[in-house]
């Protein structure tokens, strides 16, 4: 879509009536999407969803303020319509704060996030995968009463971006995952688990694997109480590290910074953590859910290390906040879709893995408690402060072993102390679900936490 929109000059068009307008630097953003989603019951096909998106935004600079504008249809109509809109944009904004249009970086890497076999794979394959994933957690185990959700999707994007300026690129990427939560019960015990895959290569996708976790996760858990409050050493198993990392990773932006919303303001090359806790932002990660060879702005990106053995070494900008510091863009422009302004995001942002699997974190662990999942990070923590107390669910740790499940608990401490208080990084990088599947972590021992039970 990308090509056949360049070869009718769409583009160019907007910008010739743009210039004609009293528009200095402008900018055509075009993206294109389709997604797939089919979810099965009971052996059944339960909905079959195929959605299609397709959008072009123009920005440009009217007067010395910024002016946007974003339209679906992408023909000569709306030549006029995207200037015209964007002028009127402008000529309300009230704003002290520069923005640009970027001239182009001096190189980029080149990535290829795309693979072309997932779009030759059939439809058929698809939902044979997604009833065998259903199958096979129902076998697996006699306990297993119910399952919750099952789901198989993918999805493939493309962007181009053009200036003004002279630049001009392209971008495209696509994406398979599935996963499955399931029921289980014993007496009057309900527990539920929970599996998930994502790759760009659907010959990755093992649906026994996949229901293999959902129902171990499942049945032990069964039995699970609550324990005696205090504190304890706890594991956070990769998905949950990933999880809570993901919460506060707003705290790294420039923005946030500027506007006085992050304790990292005035950090900058000072120890905020653990020696042992290396945070990396890198858009050239391979098969990188947000790998991308440039950002929302079309500056280039490039692997960073915004938290270096425990020193915050930098912020995530873009363009404007770069300038207000009077530093380079990191790379970090961000647009959720055409219809976005500018913002700042991560591109595929993670812990960087230790030497220490799981078990033998836990087999280091005298008395602890290993958290498997964390519940409210949309309310119970505030991510200015660092405070957090979330319920959440795991296994106690006794001796070095795993003794029993354990749930009703609360997790409560501070997100900023808790970074220097990490006693070791697991080996198990993992990254999570399409939603959020460019934040990863292995999994994190913390030295005390505070736990309430009974």
């Amino acid at each position: 879509m990308v090509k056949i929109m360049l070869k009718k000059g769409f583009s160019e068009k907007v910008m010739e009536y743009g210039k004609s307008k009293g528009f200095t630097d402008m900018e055509i953003y075009y993206s294109a999407g389709s997604n797939l989603s089919i979810k099965v019951f009971e052996q059944k096909i339960d909905n079959y969803s195929l959605s299609q998106s397709e959008g072009v935004s123009f920005r440009g600079l009217y007067n010395g303020k910024m002016g946007y504008s974003y339209t679906e249809k992408i023909d000569d109509s709306s030549v006029e319509f995207l200037v015209d809109e964007a002028m009127e944009n402008a000529e309300i904004i009230d704003t002290d704060d520069e923005e640009k249009i970027f001239g182009g970086s001096s190189e980029y890497t080149k990535i290829d996030n795309y693979n072309p076999a997932l779009e030759d794979v059939k439809e058929e394959d698809k939902i044979k995968f997604t009833l065998r994933m259903e199958e096979e957690a129902k076998k697996l185990d006699s306990r297993i009463e119910s399952i919750q959700y099952c789901v198989y999707g993918d999805g493939s994007d493309e962007m181009s971006l053009a200036n003004s300026m002279g630049l001009s690129l392209e971008d495209r990427s696509n994406a398979a995952f599935a996963y499955i939560g399931v029921v289980a019960k014993e007496k009057d015990d309900i527990k539920t688990g929970f599996g998930y895959k994502v790759t760009n290569d659907f010959t990755e996708l093992d649906p026994c694997k996949i229901a293999n976790e959902a129902v171990e996760e499942a049945i032990s858990m069964l039995g699970a109480e609550t324990v005696e409050s205090g504190n304890y050493k706890v594991i956070l198993r990769n998905n949950a590290a990933a999880d809570l990392i993901d919460a506060f990773s707003g705290i790294f932006s420039a923005e946030r910074v500027q506007k006085d919303l992050s304790l990292m303001k005035g950090k900058l090359n000072t120890k905020i953590a653990v020696e042992k806790l290396t945070l990396v932002d890198n858009p050239h990660l391979k098969e990188g859910f947000a790998s991308s060879s440039f950002d929302g702005e079309g500056h280039a990106t490039y692997r960073k290390n915004i938290i270096e053995k425990g020193v915050l070494k930098t912020y995530m900008h873009n363009l404007k906040t770069s300038e207000k510091d009077g530093v380079e863009s990191t790379g970090n422009a961000s647009r959720g879709s055409y219809k976005s302004s500018i913002g700042i995001a991560p591109s595929n942002l993670y812990v960087e893995k230790g030497d220490k699997g799981l078990e033998d974190m836990i087999k280091g662990t005298d008395i602890g408690i290993l958290i498997i999942d964390l519940q409210g990070l949309h309310s119970g923590l505030n991510s200015l402060s660092g405070d957090f107390s979330l319920s959440c669910y795991g296994y106690m740790i006794e001796g070095g072993k795993k003794t029993r499940p354990v749930n009703q608990i609360t997790v409560s401490g501070n997100f900023f102390n808790m970074i220097n208080n990490i006693e070791e990084i697991g080996s198990d990088l993992r990254f999570g679900l399409p939603s959020d599947a460019y934040i990863g972590s292995p999994s994190i021992k913390i030295k005390s936490l505070s736990i309430a039970g009974k």
